[in-house]
């Protein structure tokens, strides 16, 4: 029998499987074609996101990113003992989920690797930070509120991926997540200034979890699968 920590793990590597799958699956399957618009990515990346949300929120939490897990770790939001189970199984499904796209969809675009445009490292710092900012304010909403009655909470992490896939896509790859960055970039052997989307997405986690800590955590609160909690 499977422990509960180990079904945790297993949900993160499936979520995140299906998140790099199904958004650096759009992206190379757009190049393959010839381009796309921007607005397409941006709504394979909402689903990306929503859809393994949906489905395992109620298991893992649906963290399907290094930089979530750390900040819920360090806000105290979950139990940090957890973290090193959930980064590496992050990792894992975000390997998985390249290595499907590389071998079934195709190798274009660096297999949807992440990459400064220009050249600009400055604004690929700023943008990256900015809006892994914004991605776990929403991801503390959730669990601060839990999910509760209003469903619709499930869909702002994926609406903050979604916007930021319209905003700085074009400049820096929209990354937001450690693990969906190193996973193409290693399996398409592509580094190009990797180390910019790594201190700048840690560096937001770092400084949320800091600066906005839970009201008030019960223990049996803590993890994830939260459904409810009285305001």
């Amino acid at each position: 029998m499977i422990s509960t920590l180990g079904k945790r793990c297993l949900s993160e590597v499936a979520g995140t499987f299906l998140l790099v799958g199904i958004g650096t699956g759009a992206m190379v399957a757009g190049a393959e074609a010839g381009g796309v618009p921007q607005w397409v990515l941006a709504v394979a990346w909402f689903l990306a996101v929503s859809v393994p949300v949906v489905l395992f929120i109620g298991i893992s939490g649906a963290h399907l990113n290094p930089v979530v897990t750390g900040a819920l770790a360090l806000s105290g939001r979950i139990a940090r003992s957890e973290a090193p189970f959930y980064w590496a199984s992050q990792v894992a499904g975000a390997f998985l989920g390249s290595l499907f796209v590389a071998l079934l969809v195709g190798r274009a675009a660096h297999v949807g690797a992440t990459l400064p445009a220009d050249a600009d490292l400055v604004r690929t710092f700023v943008s990256e930070l900015t809006f892994t900012a914004l991605l776990i304010v929403a991801v503390f909403v959730l669990a601060d509120l839990g999910e509760g009655p209003r469903r619709w909470r499930l869909l702002l992490p994926g609406a903050v991926v979604a916007l930021a896939t319209l905003v700085i896509g074009p400049w820096t790859g929209s990354s937001l997540n450690p693990a969906r960055t190193i996973a193409p970039a290693v399996i398409s052997g592509t580094y190009t200034d990797l180390w910019v989307y790594l201190l700048a997405t840690a560096l937001a986690g770092v400084v949320l979890a800091v600066a906005w800590k839970p009201r008030a955590v019960d223990r049996l609160d803590r993890g994830p699968g939260r459904v409810t909690v009285e305001q």
